[in-house]
């Protein structure tokens, strides 16, 4: 007769475990993280809190730069603290009452709209029409997209100080236009509130043109080639095919472009400081919502730190409503 050899059969941990007559799960291990019954591999040796661990850095660095400003902020503006420390006293709602009777408060939320209302359609579609121009590929292509990232390279202070050069009454743009004789006298371009709030507009949306532009380049490569040879042999003009095909392939990205704009929007700063100096234009009057948080609530001798939160809990609330509505329209959209 011949022998029958049999090879010893691996049996792993979870499967002895389930085998074993009468044995019970531990109560604390099944309340614990960690693998599923009949987990095999890496996962057996795997320690439930070994995610959170390598996690623990992002999460320590949110709760501490944002999660804690943010409690911090919101419970400041119930309070009359000042911006150099010190006793501060429980006010209630005094800062909010004294925020919705305030006109430098209204006037800076009106320039804070209407900076994103002139700045978020143009920033949406300036780019793509630029990413369309520039996503042939023809020669010395790559020195124009090149040259359209560069400004944002640029420091905002950098920029800001060549824009003051640009836009003063004996700078190169009003030296310009007088020589060509277009006007006869300087362009109050840095003197005039509503000029300063446009030309500092004209600043966030050139130096933000070449950043979206790399974001329809990379939206542009979804949208299939078909579809634009089909409309050409169809007859269909470039017009026609960037509205009908262009624009419905990247609006995905138009929406993303769009709540950045419109956040950024809200929160523009160092364009109005430079071009409408330390003070935000005449009398303060191209101050936006950040400029004035700063005025109120920093000021180390007159401001109060409880009114500046007061004010930045506002701004929240702002940048988050425009954000569920973005959300909102892209839910529709889908739809």
């Amino acid at each position: 007769m011949t022998a029958q050899i049999t090879k010893p059969v691996s049996v792993s941990g979870a499967e002895r475990t389930s085998a074993a007559p009468g044995a019970k799960p531990s109560r604390l291990r099944a309340l614990l993280p960690g693998p599923a019954a009949g987990a095999n591999g890496a996962a057996m040796y795997r320690r439930w809190w070994l995610p959170w661990l390598w996690t623990a850095p992002a999460i320590v660095c949110a709760v501490v730069f944002g999660v804690f400003p943010f409690l911090n902020t919101l419970l400041l503006s119930f309070t009359d603290a000042k911006p150099l420390g010190g006793a501060a006293g429980f006010v209630g709602l005094d800062n909010y009452t004294r925020m919705l009777d305030d006109s430098d408060f209204w006037l800076a939320t009106r320039n804070s709209i209407l900076y994103a209302l002139i700045v978020v359609p143009l920033m949406v579609l300036l780019p793509l029409m630029l990413a369309v121009l520039v996503e042939k590929n023809l020669p010395g292509i790559g020195f124009f997209r090149s040259a359209f990232y560069t400004p944002v390279l640029a420091s905002s202070v950098v920029v800001g100080l060549s824009w003051q050069w640009l836009l003063a009454d004996d700078g190169l743009v009003n030296t310009w236009l007088e020589k060509a004789h277009l006007i006869r006298s300087a362009i109050p371009f840095l003197s005039d509130p509503w000029l300063i709030l446009l030309s500092a507009m004209g600043l966030t949306l050139w130096k933000g043109l070449g950043w979206y532009m790399v974001f329809y380049l990379a939206a542009l490569g979804n949208v299939p080639k078909e579809l634009h040879e089909a409309a050409q042999m169809d007859g269909a003009g470039a017009v026609r095919r960037f509205w009908h095909i262009t624009m419905p392939g990247v609006r995905q990205a138009m929406m993303l472009v769009g709540t950045l704009t419109g956040i950024g929007s809200l929160r523009v700063f160092s364009e109005i400081y430079m071009l409408g100096s330390s003070t935000g234009g005449p009398g303060g009057a191209d101050r936006t919502l950040p400029f004035y948080i700063r005025d109120v609530g920093l000021d180390p001798i007159t401001g109060n730190a409880g009114y500046g939160s007061a004010v930045s809990v506002a701004l929240f609330l702002l940048t988050l409503g425009l954000t569920l509505l973005a959300q909102r329209l892209t839910k529709e959209d889908e739809s």
